[in-house]
């Protein structure tokens, strides 16, 4: 079963935690239980799955009914690995330094790293493609080290990229999720427009807006940022209607909220 699949099926059902020590070192958990499995799950449904977080925090995904001795028992397994990733994040400088637009540099897509690779084609009409693992950027005219040139040059041609897919990818989502929002009558008209604090918005009249750089997120904390508007076309406020709502279209809604969380400064980075 892929990460994506597991990470689909949770269902926070407790605010479990626990904590255990490696040397001189306490390390603390959060326990998040699956739903009981249907009778011809696979068997991979009962591991232990363990994840640290890029702000340290460790979580343990396990069975409904697992034992908090079987717990222990698969965190003391993976105790070294867990402690050598909680230091490896809180080695990392905190802050994120802003683009250069330089061959190396990381870009994000649907929750994947991918390498940017700058080719200069002068008979090739400028355009952005995926492939193997690279985000290839080709244009006719050499750009210089320096940044102003790089930004005027470059970055133009990967934000049209990302507002391109942002618009097929968010159509597609909000299509698949519509069902899901039985208040909502009719197709919400969507625009893509880049924000500095928000993934996304929704007007008075049901009308929605998505951030262009949440296309750099995994799909399903797309789904979590459009679900959480069409529940403002019902509830205008944060209020406990609105949370209900969101609760039962996405009963995982803060385990992806936090995934995002964790990734906004880098997916907002430009």
């Amino acid at each position: 079963m892929s990460k994506q699949a597991v990470a689909a099926e949770i269902r926070t059902t407790t605010n479990e935690r626990g904590v255990f020590t490696y040397g001189n070192d306490t390390i603390h958990y959060d326990v998040i239980r699956k739903t009981k499995p249907a009778d011809n799950a696979r068997k991979t449904a009962r591991k232990v799955i363990i994840k640290v977080h890029p702000d340290q925090r460790v979580v343990a995904t396990v069975p409904h009914d697992a034992s908090d001795d079987a717990i222990q028992d698969a965190m003391h397994k993976r105790a070294r690995w867990i402690w050598q990733s909680i230091d490896e994040f809180a080695k990392q400088k905190d802050t994120v330094l802003p683009k250069r637009y330089v061959s190396g540099e990381t870009q994000f897509y649907l929750g994947k790293r991918y390498v940017l690779k700058i080719i200069n084609d002068a008979e090739q009409v400028p355009n952005v493609k995926l492939s193997r693992g690279k985000l290839n950027v080709t244009i006719k005219q050499e750009v210089t080290k320096d940044i102003d040139d790089r930004l005027v040059k470059l970055k133009p041609l990967i934000d049209k990229w990302y507002q391109h897919k942002a618009k097929a990818i968010f159509h597609e989502r909000l299509a698949e999720l519509l069902p899901k929002a039985t208040w909502v009558t009719g197709i919400p008209s969507f625009r893509v427009m880049a924000m500095k604090k928000q993934w996304g918005s929704c007007s008075t009249k049901g009308n929605l807006m998505l951030n262009p750089h949440l296309i750099k997120a995994p799909k399903e904390c797309i789904d979590y940022v459009i679900l959480h508007e069409l529940c403002h076309i019902a509830e205008h406020n944060h209020s406990e209607r609105f949370w209900r709502l969101l609760n039962q279209v996405m009963p995982n809604w803060k385990e992806v909220k936090a995934k995002l969380d964790e990734m906004a400064e880098m997916y907002l980075n430009e």
